[in-house]
């Protein structure tokens, strides 16, 4: 380090004196504040799945009264709810108008409904044809069916099990065809749809209630009958002419 002196001579000799020249401190740059933290608010819980809604069920064949015709028909095809399934060809379903003011009911298929599938067919068919044209109908303005839609071996008259079986198939036809009047003919479906005992002779002549509905009922002699009983024809003719009154809006007893 240079004393007083020798700066004086060096300040005479016109030459500048060194000093160490400390760097200036550099300050170091603020940084900025952190930023303040941010309250996260956790996710609410998941609410949990509602449940499923039971899938509904189709239509079941084991009960008639919620199908259509279609169902009908093919639930009727696939019956089995009695032995007749076993010697049957086909069902015999029923024909004609499904919105037919005039509704006719026979008993069982026969050998050859059996093999044509449609009901009164063969000689007893053509005279239920002849029958209907002596009122002004004809067979494709009336709905046809059965009490039973299979045939009974050797064509025997229907079981009581086998009645109770195709019972809804019938009812549910009823409901679909929502006729003015049925037409029973024969015993065995004056009896069933009646639930009575009584003869046709005792039966036919007047208006019977059917079910629930209150359908209007009338019997006759069955078409089959007629052929082996034609003196009975007369009395057939009677019950006809009292159809064909009753559906154009006559007074009926």
């Amino acid at each position: 380090m240079l004393d007083e002196r020798r700066k004086a001579c060096l300040a005479a000799m016109g030459i500048p004196l060194w000093e160490l020249r400390r760097p200036a401190s550099v300050e170091s740059p603020e940084l900025p504040a952190p930023p303040p933290e941010i309250e996260v608010e956790p996710p609410p819980p998941a609410e949990p799945p509602a449940p499923a809604e039971p899938a509904r069920p189709a239509p079941s064949a084991s009960d008639p009264s919620v199908l259509d015709w279609d169902g009908l028909e093919t639930a009727v095809s696939q019956c089995r709810a009695c032995s007749l399934c076993e010697t049957r060809t086909q069902t015999v379903f029923g024909v004609g108008d499904r919105q037919a003011r005039l509704m006719i009911i026979g008993e069982a298929p026969g050998a050859e409904e059996d093999r044509q599938g449609e009901p009164f067919v063969g000689r007893a068919g053509q005279l239920l044809n002849n029958m209907l044209a002596a009122i002004g109908l004809s067979r494709e303005q009336v709905y046809i069916a059965n009490i039973l839609k299979c045939r009974p071996p050797s064509n025997r008259d229907p079981r009581a099990e086998e009645v109770v079986a195709c019972s809804g198939w019938l009812a549910r036809q009823i409901a679909l065809v929502e006729p003015e009047l049925i037409l029973a003919v024969g015993g065995v479906a004056a009896k069933n749809l009646l639930d009575t005992d009584q003869s046709v002779g005792r039966l036919r002549g007047r208006v019977h209630a059917l079910g629930e509905a209150q359908v209007p009922l009338r019997v006759t002699y069955h078409p089959a009958y007629l052929l082996r009983r034609p003196e009975e024809k007369a009395k057939a003719w009677d019950d006809l002419q009292a159809i064909w009154r009753q559906l154009r809006g006559e007074a009926v007893q």
